[in-house]
């Protein structure tokens, strides 16, 4: 599984298509198609062409909430909010070839993503966030390691884990130091989608 996500940022489609490409021309190797609030028809619309533009980069797609819209578009996966619909629910509907990942915020968040099987976990918020409506409470670095030194109590095997919310590039070596997977970046990528290079040097140097 790659460990760097863009997630999608825009406040109209053209937007939200333009930073799209822009990621994939730069290399990124894993789409999350995020828009909140947006009318039904465009976002299907964004979705379509998302998945088309993905396939020909060779780059995993998957849609942020909407599990019967990443079935219509045969998304490679959803990414589901803890207050979205249950991952039984969307492995039902996806089938269990298909990507499910899920937000969390705790100790108690991961373990639950962990018993409902989920592929990856995205958990956070790293520090604040403008990007979410309703943002979670903040973990900072030392949220992230309690989390893990919890979890390595409990002689729980760690998951797939990806830092989100407000990642930029020098917080990479701390979260990999801390036992953190990978990261799901917006902001950065969005604003200068050259740094996606970058953070993957950082990253495959990290794992070497």
């Amino acid at each position: 599984m790659e460990k760097l996500q863009y997630i999608s940022q825009g406040n109209t489609r053209k937007e939200q298509e333009l930073n799209i490409r822009n990621a994939l021309d730069n290399g990124i190797r894993w789409v999350q198609v995020r828009w909140k609030n947006a009318p039904e028809r465009e976002l299907a619309g964004l979705c379509e062409l998302s998945r088309k533009l993905c396939a020909e980069y060779g780059t995993t797609f998957i849609i942020n909430d909407h599990v019967h819209l990443a079935k219509e578009t045969d998304a490679d996966g959803v990414h589901l909010g803890l207050d979205d619909d249950s991952v039984e629910e969307a492995r039902l509907i996806l089938g269990d070839h298909k990507i499910i990942g899920g937000t969390a915020n705790t100790i108690a968040d991961v373990v639950q993503r962990m018993h409902e099987s989920c592929d990856y976990i995205g958990l956070g918020p790293l520090r604040f966030t403008a990007t979410k409506e309703k943002l979670s409470p903040v973990l900072g670095f030392e949220g992230y390691q309690t989390i893990i030194d919890g979890l390595k109590k409990q002689s729980l095997e760690i998951p797939k884990i990806f830092a989100i919310g407000s990642v930029v590039l020098g917080d990479i070596l701390p979260l990999q130091q801390i036992g953190i997977y990978g990261v799901s970046v917006s902001g950065e990528i969005t604003r200068q989608p050259s740094m996606i290079h970058e953070f993957k040097k950082i990253m495959d140097k990290a794992t070497t």
